[in-house]
This record gives structure tokens, sequence and C-alpha cells, in this order.
């Protein structure tokens, strides 16, 4: 059964993503004055508790939505480059829409400081039209209610017809522990003893265009976030759950990256930041990658990332049907075979990466990358025991140890896997000096081979043997 959902609505700049991200206790949307900074429903599941602490607490997810009346009502239509925002308002309002007809609670968010203004009223009789016969609650809070002589203020929220408002400042935390008393008894006790783990977390992260809107779409099998022509369209980090041969999984859709120095703002700044910081937060990373597109500089350096953080990492090559057959650049028709020594050469850093080709708008190959990233999951979630890593290492020592100018000969005095996710195993050698860069590299690939992380990587920590400090006493080891 789902979680209880509460949907967070109200215009542009009330303070809605302030609210969820105080809620959560975590930065979950960005927060900026500019109009239209959220766009897609941004959501966070959330351990609510009770005023007293015998009582239970209760899990929801909370639901972030865009602004009514965005680009229509405020300033900030166009972007960068001239492209019309307005066009986004019918996809925002969509996913308001929804939103509200998928909840069981909907904050109507207003601003204490500004007053309720005419759009303000304009939403409440459409919230009124939307909810009508519903058995979703519509409760208003006045946001922005910084001191006591603001409260006074908020309760002109009562004039919408919705009830006397809560009052909070998301922002200072005023009223904080009041508010959120008040929501644990407003949320459904079914709520209770909820599961909210999923099974495996997927980040799909690529630069502007490259289709993870409509992937995130395609696994939800419903329109989850904007899709549009308009480049940069999604900026928060959305976290979509969706269920897959009976699992539970959440894939987290990113803005597209690009260059830092084409930032426009910083939206965008903290739009590329939560990009990168998915891939942390992530189990399996999903390059994304448009088959019609050379990889670019933006693409390679996610690749690094990628690999600086030993995240499994399935590249994901979309359009893939309007690419395959078709003349290439050396004019011979695009195979996956081509296509694939291409991309060994673009993006050496993550060289064993697996590869799926699909079409995300067709949903084509869209179930097997996800099927290949939960078996890359899996990879790193397994454990060696200490004697089979001490017979691989004999072995591949035996075969071809580092070399060493002063002939010194390498030993290996311990090894063992003391971690996993990724997969970490720590070598204690004689002595470290001997195994360089370029062995390590060779050790990787060897350990890819003999080992069952054959497309995951591993995390090699090789440490030296402690040598006594000059003028230490016999026996007195390094700490």
């Amino acid at each position: 059964m789902p979680l209880p959902r509460i949907a967070i609505v109200g215009r542009p700049n009330v303070g809605k993503s302030s609210l969820l991200n105080m809620i959560a206790r975590e930065r979950v949307s960005i927060v900026d004055p500019t109009p239209g900074v959220t766009r897609d429903r941004v959501s966070a599941v959330v351990e609510l508790h009770g005023p007293l602490r015998t009582e239970p607490a209760r899990l929801v997810e909370v639901v972030d939505t865009g602004g009514f009346g965005v680009y229509t009502a405020q300033g900030a239509r166009f972007n960068e480059i001239g492209e019309d925002l307005s066009r986004l308002s019918g996809p925002i309002e969509a996913q308001i829409e929804h939103a509200v007809r998928t909840s069981d609670l909907i904050l109507f968010v207003t601003d204490a400081q500004a007053g309720v203004t005419a759009l303000d009223e304009a939403f409440a009789q459409a919230l009124r039209e939307r909810v009508s016969g519903a058995a979703a609650k519509v409760v208003p809070v006045a946001n922005k209610v910084d001191a006591d002589r603001w409260e006074a203020h908020a309760l002109e929220a009562s004039a919408l017809g919705f009830g006397e408002p809560l009052m909070v400042s998301a922002q200072t935390k005023n009223l904080r522990r009041a508010f959120l008393d008040r929501l644990y008894g407003l949320v459904p006790e079914s709520a209770e003893g909820r599961d909210a783990d999923p099974a495996m977390r997927l980040a799909i992260v690529g630069k502007r265009n490259a289709g993870k809107s409509t992937l995130v779409n395609t696994l939800a099998r419903e329109e989850r976030v904007i899709v549009s022509e308009i480049a940069g369209t999604t900026r928060d980090a959305v976290d979509v759950r969706f269920e897959m041969d009976g699992r539970t999984l959440v894939a987290i859709d990113t803005a597209g990256l690009r260059k830092r120095a084409r930032l426009p703002n910083r939206v965008e700044w903290f739009a590329q930041q939560r990009a990168v910081q998915s891939i942390d937060r992530a189990d399996v990373a999903l390059l994304m990658l448009d088959a019609t597109q050379r990889v670019s500089k933006v693409e390679k350096t996610l690749s690094s990332q990628i690999a600086e953080r030993y995240k499994p990492c399935v590249i994901v090559v979309n359009k893939w049907d309007l690419a395959e057959g078709r003349p290439g650049r050396t004019g011979r028709a695009v195979t996956a075979e081509h296509y694939r020594g291409y991309l060994a050469e673009a993006l050496p850093g993550v060289a064993r990466a697996p590869i799926a080709f699909v079409s995300a708008l067709q949903g084509t190959g869209v179930r097997e990358a996800v099927a290949v990233a939960f078996d890359l999951f899996e990879q790193g979630r397994q454990r060696v025991p200490t004697s089979r890593l001490n017979d691989v290492f004999e072995a591949i020592l035996a075969q071809r140890g580092p070399t060493s100018r002063l002939g010194r000969q390498a030993k290996i005095l311990y090894v063992a896997q003391v971690a996993t996710s990724p997969p970490t195993i720590v070598l204690k050698v004689n002595d470290e000096r001997l195994f360089t860069p370029q062995y390590e590299r060779y050790l990787l690939n060897r350990l890819a081979e003999m080992t069952p992380f054959e497309e995951v990587p591993v995390r090699l920590l090789i440490r030296g043997r402690e040598r006594e400090r000059p003028g230490a006493k016999a026996g007195a080891r390094r700490r």
C-alpha cells in the first residue's frame, strides 16, 4: 500500500519549498525567490513524530509543487536564451492537479506578510472545484509568520474558505514545533509502521535533453516529471518511486549538466549541485547519452565523478532507434559493436560499465537497463572470503608481481574485504612503494576477472608495514 501523501500547493513565492525542507529536515527542494524554480512534483518520505514521546512515528510522503499561475502572473518569463517559459505553465499546473487529486491532505500555503492576493483567491476557487466531493482535506497554512506581530495578518487566510490557518515560518522555524504537532494529528493513523526504504535508488544523470525525464516517466508509467523541448526544464533532483517485478525502486531525475562557465544564475548552479549529489545517495548511476550526439566534455566529467565515488554505472544510450543503422562519422552504418568501441575510447573512466541501448520514448530496452542496474547493485553487495582473496592475490603476484629498481620482492602480509557497496579490499604489504598506480590498475583489472566484481568499481586500499620511528623503543609501533 502507498504511503499517505501530503501535497503542498499555492501561488509562487509563498515558501512551499522551504516548508517541504522544514518538514523533511533536509534540503530537498531548491529555494530561491526567482518565480518558477519548482516545476515538477518534488517529494520526500518523512517520519512525523507526535507531541508525546509515547506516540508512534508516522511515515508520509510530502510533495512540493510548482506555483499556481507562474510565468503568466509574475516575471522571469523568458530564460537566458529568450525561450518563452510560459509554455511550461500548462504542464506545471497539470503536475499541481495530479498532486491535489492523489493526496490525502492538501496544505494550501499563503504568505502572511504579503496578505491574501487575487491569485490566492483564484487558486482557492480552483482548489474548491478540484476537491469537491473528494476525500482529500484542505488545510490552509500561513507561512512567513516570523514573529508574533504577523499572527493577526496570518488570520486573513481564513477568508479563503478553508478554516483557520496553521501558522509557521519555514525559513526562521518560528512556531515549527506547534505546526508539526498539528500536522501529525492530521495524518491518517494507517501511516504507522510502513516501510519507506526502496530496494534500489537509481540516479539518472546526463547533459541537457538526453531524455532523462522521459525515461523516468516511462519507468513510473505516468507523466511524473515535465518533459519539454526547453533545455533545463528539470531543476530539482526529483525522486520518483515506482514498482518493477514486485520491488519498490526510486529513480532520481536530475537537471541536465552543462559547462560551469555557462551557468546563468544561482538556481542553475544549485540544480547542477543537486545532480551531482544525487550520485552520492544513489546505489547505481545511469549515465544517459544521446545516441544522435557525440560524447561531450560534460559527459566525460560526469563519468569521472561517478568513478571517483565508486558507484556502479550503467551507460544508457538513449534514442538508439534514431541512430542504429544510420551513417556514422566514418560513413558506415552505426551498430552496437561500433558504438561500444567508440564509448571505450570516449569514456575510459567507466570502461567496465555495461551498456544498455534504449529508446526512452518508445520504452524499448528500459526494463532491461533497470535489470542490469539491479545486477550491478547485487554485485556490489557481495563479500569474498579472506581465504579466497588470499588465493586470488597470490595467483596474481605469482603471474606478474610489481617490479622494483631496488630488487625488492613484493609480499602480501594480509588481505581482507572490509566493506561492501562499494567492495572495499585492504591489502597490507611489505612496502607500498612497490605498488605503483600502474600496477594498482593491473590489480583491479585482474580482480574484475577473478572475483564477483566484474562490472562494479572496487576500492583497493594498499597499506605498507608499520615501521619504527627514529629513536623509538624496541617493540613500539606507530599508531
